[in-house]
C-alpha cells in the first residue's frame, strides 16, 4: 500500500511542533469528531503529516510521521469509541506555510483545510503536500 498524506492541526500553546520535536514522538489523542478519528483509523506507520499550528500562528509548521497506526485513546471514556495514533517528528518548515499563503495559491484551492476547515485531521494529496513543502522550502527524504 503506497504511502497517504494528512494534515493534523494542533494549538500552538497546548501543543507546538517544536515541542513534537523535544519529545522525539507523541500520543496524538482527544479527537473528540467522527470524520477526524475514522481519517485518524485510515493512516498507517510512515504515513506523513503536515503539522499545522491552528488559532495561533495559522501555519503549517513542519512534517511529522505517523508512527503507530490508530488505537483505543486512553483520554476516552470507557463507553467510548476514540482512537489515537502516534506521530514523530520528520523536520520543520523552513518557511512555515501560513494559512494566507494556502488561500492564495491556486494550486492549494481544493486542500482539505480550506473545504473541512473545521476538521483537526484531514487526508491531503501528494500534490498539495508537495506544493505546501515546496512553499516551505523544505525538502525530505
Amino acid at each position: 500500500m503506497s504511502r497517504r498524506y494528512w494534515l493534523m492541526k494542533s494549538e500552538p500553546q497546548k501543543y507546538s511542533f517544536a515541542q513534537l520535536i523535544r519529545d522525539g514522538q507523541t500520543m496524538w489523542d482527544g479527537v473528540r469528531n467522527f470524520e477526524a478519528r475514522n481519517n485518524m483509523r485510515a493512516m498507517k506507520p510512515g504515513d506523513l503529516v503536515l503539522f499545522y499550528h491552528s488559532n495561533e500562528g495559522k501555519a503549517v509548521a513542519g512534517v511529522a510521521r505517523v508512527k503507530r497506526e490508530a488505537y483505543p485513546d486512553p483520554t476516552a471514556e470507557a463507553e467510548e469509541d476514540w482512537s489515537a495514533v502516534d506521530i514523530e517528528p520528520v523536520a520543520p518548515l523552513k518557511v512555515q506555510v501560513t494559512l494566507d499563503t494556502i488561500r492564495g495559491d491556486e494550486s492549494l484551492a481544493e486542500i482539505a483545510l480550506l473545504k473541512k476547515s473545521r476538521l483537526s485531521v484531514v487526508p491531503v494529496s501528494k500534490e498539495h503536500f508537495d506544493r505546501v513543502l515546496k512553499l516551505g522550502k523544505t525538502k525530505i527524504a
